[in-house]
């Protein structure tokens, strides 16, 4: 375990599985709200998704990324019709860890938790999600892939993190003047819960990073981020470029790069993966 809380965690739920607990009537209440405003926001309307405007929950990633969704929104691909459930699926996670984390007893803090952060000129604005022991930690839900491997530490998270998980933590903590904390991250698939430290993070290094974000996309300048790789298969080129697998899941990356999605060309799965084959 990499949290002191976690044990907490774990015997709160061991004891809700086999009856010995229970939740306080205040705290179902307080669940029932968040999920409640969370609705307003994925369903309640006027939720302009679109609108570009750098913020917290975005500073952190790739400048490419960014330039796009400023200058060319409608490059973007559609998004599917399961994104809203996912985002409320997300905020329904967190609203329910703080009550669980609330009645195993382990102290946090998430009120007036709307921050202001001023870097290179520009107001960057969100809402963290807790403080823990005096550091600033976040809340993420993930598939049971990203679970075992994408958080499997700091380090494989911030090898690839187009999401901008590292840099949103590095604002929230810098803008809060509170310690570097982690990730509070449950599993979607089965509901385990496991904290993973932000303990390679340097502030100041990820401060600077998110201070030439905000001048390149100021000064409308395009660059890629990151370029196509060899096709390998059993160890050896296969002579194809495919996407970069941090381009996966951009919105943009037909808009950035001329690709082809198609079944793999060496693969001999009997389900073939897609690959985005470079043209």
């Amino acid at each position: 375990m990499n949290h002191p809380a976690e044990l907490a965690i774990n015997q709160y739920l061991e004891d809700a599985t086999s009856g010995t607990s229970s939740m306080s009537e205040e705290t179902i209440t307080q669940i029932g709200t968040d999920v409640m405003d969370a609705m307003r926001r994925q369903f309640g309307g006027g939720n302009k998704r679109d609108e570009f405007r750098l913020r917290m929950s975005n500073i952190g990633k790739p400048t490419c990324q960014l330039w796009f969704a400023k200058n060319k929104p409608e490059t973007a691909l559609p998004k599917p019709t399961t994104f809203v459930m996912n985002m409320l699926l997300g905020d329904i996670v967190e609203a329910a860890f703080k009550g669980i984390i609330k009645e195993a007893g382990v102290p946090y803090e998430d009120k007036d938790n709307f921050v202001t952060l001023e870097l290179g000129g520009e107001t960057i604005k969100g809402s963290y999600d807790l403080v823990m022991d005096g550091a600033l930690d976040d809340v993420k839900s993930a598939s049971d892939w990203s679970y075992r491997n994408k958080f499997a530490s700091y380090d494989t998270l911030a090898k690839s993190d187009p999401f901008g998980y590292v840099g949103q933590l590095a604002g929230y903590t810098k803008a809060t003047g509170k310690k570097v904390g982690g990730w509070w991250v449950v599993n979607k698939a089965n509901g385990n819960i496991k904290y993973v430290p932000a303990d390679g993070l340097v502030l100041d290094d990820e401060i600077a990073k998110l201070e030439e974000t905000v001048k390149t996309i100021n000064d409308n300048k395009f660059e890629r981020c990151f370029e196509p790789v060899p096709e390998t298969f059993r160890g050896k080129e296969s002579g194809n470029m495919i996407l970069n697998s941090n381009c996966k899941f951009c919105d943009y990356r037909f808009a950035c790069f001329d690709i082809d999605e198609q079944p793999s060309k060496v693969s001999q799965a009997k389900t073939l993966p897609t690959v985005a084959y470079i043209r």
